[in-house]
């Protein structure tokens, strides 16, 4: 068997050797195999790197196998552009004759049917005649080497470099031919840079003169600073932005012009900032708003628009029908009658109202008269009922479960804006098995709620909030739902309801949510094998029986969410953002007597929790990217929860967005050692609620080609209780052992990104396991060339939607 394996692994080898990138090309044809530059100093490297315009194929070092190019070749022998262009003119034939029955008869279910059909194939056939089959698609074309890209490479950097200040510098290139194989390098002498010595704006227009004056430490260009093209764009867009914030409605960047003065002695240039003014006058108005109309309209000729009119506090509503209210409306509007024009605020307006999710459009549009505007603001309302229906699989621990949902929205319920939602989930999980030996199990869940979002503070804070708040998109949300999950060791049900106040910045870098009421009345039944699981581990002095009994959980808490740079929309900026969340349980508990839960047949909780989640994405070039995410987190119970936390409340360490080298719910806590089974590996069956969580992930990505991307990771972390549980020996935080009690998991990942979704699939192989005895916890040497995954259970696979982070 041994000899075996080996024998397929060298065939395997030789196989990828004879699909070497090189082999099979024509004479005289040489694939770029390596590309560099040299000499750069004070420039940016990565970004003349960008500027190649062949850059070699991803491939594996020493084998010279490219995946990439391997699919896209595998497309091209099935690939036949000829008959996709005939199979193309043939539906488009098919499609006009459908088109021109349609004219005759638009009623006719059965032609729209297959015209419909006939435009989406013509459209599949038109992306495979452009961008080839799917295999082409998703791999990449041989780069061959090409001394006119070349040359076009070293014009892009020589551009480059002129434009950010080396206007003496030179770039040349010498290109290696060797075996089928091109390495091209490119030499780039800098020469010293230019700095900015001195910066002065010129315009006939006095005003416009004394505003940029008041305001120019905002200026993207500084003394001193080397000169970079790019600023001055980004501060002609600057001028541009101060001026239509200040009335100038007309005032465009096309106005603004830099002229550019270099001594070649010392190595400097002056920016003069010319601003040019209309040439029949001589300056540029100032605008002011002179009225306001806000217009809904019918959203279908079937609906008779009424013309309701009314003026409220400055705007003049006309709308279809009198069912929207004006008062919440105004709170979104901030433009008022008499104000000097301002960009931001019509912005804000327009992002405001949309935000409403009321409006299908908002059209904000100004009719001049002088240096008078009358501001238009055109909307007309989205579908009165949404109805949403899914079907599909998620992965919440470890294997793929199908899932329905249904959900309904009913806009402007009582016409007050508000939204009327409800939603519907049923699904099946697969979960690591707790009551049998090894294996998955499915957990059925179900749940429906209820809730109405209201477009502003509701009581006990709606006196005045209204006016002042309305530029932090203020919501209050009310719900009621029902959860229904049917696990192997319980089934659980809980009737929920929530009063929730949120808002956000207007630069939306920062959210808030506080919930000022969570309450959740709990039932459920146990397994009898899960019971006697649970009243064994009582007999030892662990109370977790307590969070299945029937109970009552209230809570309130707040959440901050600050977002820098827009985390979670992948691109080169670095971009971080940081979650803090507070919870306070059974607060009100506090004003009762003891006898007031003593006397009722619910089992109730006090606790505190905190969770603080920190998040950072670092691009380091265009293909590859280092994330980090640091997780902490806190729950204490106390008072009459007897030392207890409701199981929802606890943290679980492992799993696919944890420490990916365990199963999910199963690290921890600290060194507790889980039962061994018969051939000697750990029984993680069962889950490991702790009250502090650590968590550190790194993970390095990188493009692979296509839609594919891999990943290396190493994630570590654990949880722990504050007091010491005496069915889970080394579960208590200890501050002289804690350090001792981190696990380690590296690993390494695949995913498919799609742009709209995510698939992922991850490796963990556990490197330092504290579950294990002092000085037999590293088991990373465990792994070998007859064993490549270590030992039995080391290795875990982690199916995923979406990044861990």
């Amino acid at each position: 068997m041994k000899r075996t394996k080996y024998i397929h692994f060298i065939f395997f080898i030789l196989y990828l050797s004879g699909c070497s990138v090189t082999k099979g090309l024509k004479e005289n044809r040489y694939v770029v195999f390596e590309t560099e530059v040299k000499g750069t100093k004070k420039s940016d490297l990565e970004a003349l790197r960008n500027l190649i315009s062949q850059k070699p194929n991803t491939r594996i070092p020493i084998l010279n196998f490219s995946l990439g190019v391997f699919f896209y070749q595998l497309g091209e022998l099935t690939y036949d552009s000829a008959r996709l262009a005939a199979k193309k003119q043939e539906w488009q034939t098919v499609s006009n004759a459908l088109q021109s029955q349609l004219e005759k008869d638009p009623a006719n279910r059965k032609v729209t049917k297959r015209y419909t059909k006939a435009t989406s194939t013509i459209a599949s056939l038109t992306k495979k005649l452009e961008y080839g089959n799917w295999f082409m698609r998703t791999g990449n074309p041989l780069v061959i080497y090409d001394s006119i890209k070349a040359q076009e490479s070293r014009n892009q950097m020589q551009a480059y470099l002129i434009n950010n200040g080396f206007f003496d510098a030179e770039v040349t290139s010498e290109t290696t031919l060797k075996k089928s194989k091109a390495s091209v390098s490119y030499f780039v002498i800098e020469n010293d840079p230019y700095s900015i010595d001195s910066i002065f704006t010129t315009t006939p227009d006095e005003a416009i003169q004394h505003l940029l004056e008041s305001v120019k430490k905002d200026s993207q260009l500084r003394l001193a600073e080397r000169y970079a093209q790019n600023n001055l764009s980004r501060e002609r867009q600057r001028v541009e932005d101060v001026l239509k914030d200040h009335g100038y409605y007309t005032f465009s960047k096309s106005f603004v012009e830099y002229n550019v003065y270099k001594d070649t002695v010392n190595k400097t240039v002056a920016v003069e900032q010319l601003i040019r003014v209309p040439a029949l006058s001589g300056f540029h108005p100032v605008y002011t708003i002179d009225s306001i109309r806000y217009i809904i309209s019918s959203p279908s000729e079937a609906i008779i628009d009424e013309k309701y009119m009314v003026l409220y506090d400055g705007i003049s509503f006309q709308m279809y029908q009198n069912r929207y209210a004006e008062k919440i409306i105004r709170s979104r509007v901030f433009l008022n009658k008499g104000d000097r024009y301002n960009r931001t605020d019509v912005i804000e307006t327009q992002r405001q109202l949309a935000n409403l999710d009321i409006f299908r459009f908002v059209n904000i549009s100004f009719d001049t008269l002088a240096n008078s505007l009358t501001t238009n603001i055109y909307t007309m309302p989205n579908q009165k009922y949404q109805v949403t229906n899914q079907l599909g699989a998620s992965v919440t621990e470890q294997l793929p479960g199908p899932f329905f949902s249904h959900s309904l929205r009913n806009r402007n319920l009582f016409r007050g804006l508000e939204i009327f939602e409800f939603n519907f989930r049923a699904g099946l999980e697969g979960v690591a098995s707790a009551t049998a030996e090894g294996g998955v199990y499915r957990s059925r869940e179900l749940s429906a709620s209820g809730s109405i979002i209201f477009p502003q503070f509701l009581v006990p804070f709606n006196f005045g909030t209204l006016e002042k708040f309305g530029r932090y998109n203020p919501r209050t949300r009310t719900l009621l739902g029902y959860s229904y999950v049917n696990r192997p060791e319980y089934v659980r049900e809980a009737v929920n309801t929530i009063l929730a106040y949120n808002w956000s910045t207007r630069n939306l870098r920062q959210q808030f949510s506080v919930n000022m009421l969570d309450a959740n009345l709990i039932r459920s039944s146990l397994n009898p094998f899960f019971q006697e699981r649970l009243e064994e581990l009582q007999s030892q002095g662990n109370n977790l029986i307590n969070s299945f009994l029937p109970s009552y959980v209230s809570s309130i808490s707040g959440q901050v969410i600050i977002n820098f740079n827009q985390y979670g929309i992948y691109q080169r900026n670095a971009a971080s953002l940081w979650r803090i969340y507070l919870e306070s349980g059974g607060t009100s508990i506090n004003l009762f007597n003891e006898s007031f839960a003593q006397d009722r047949n619910l089992q109730y909780f006090q606790f505190l929790k905190f969770q603080s989640d920190f998040r950072r994405y670092l691009p380091i070039n265009t293909r590859s990217t280092l994330a980090y995410r640091f997780n902490l987190g806190l729950a204490r119970p106390y008072g009459i929860s007897n030392g207890v936390l409701p199981y929802e409340k606890y943290f679980f360490a492992g799993g696919s967005t944890s420490i990916r080298a365990w199963q999910p719910r199963r690290l921890g806590p600290g060194s507790f050692t889980p039962e061994i089974r018969e051939d000697g590996t750990f029984d993680y069956r069962f889950e490991q609620p702790g009250e502090i969580l650590f968590e550190a992930m790194f993970e390095y990505r990188r493009k692979l080609f296509g839609y594919f991307d891999g990943a290396f990771f190493i994630d570590a972390g654990n949880s722990w209780n504050f007091q010491e549980d005496p069915s889970r020996e080394g579960a208590d935080f200890q501050i002289d052992r804690f350090y001792k009690e981190i696990a380690i998991g590296t690993g390494i990942g695949l995913r498919m990104d799609f742009d709209f979704l995510v698939l992922r699939l991850d490796m963990g192989i556990k490197a330092y396991d504290p579950a294990r005895s002092e000085g037999e916890r590293l088991i990373l040497d465990k792994l070998s060339f007859n064993r490549p995954f270590g030992e039995r259970g080391q290795q875990v696979f982690n199916i995923g939607i979406g990044y861990p982070f």
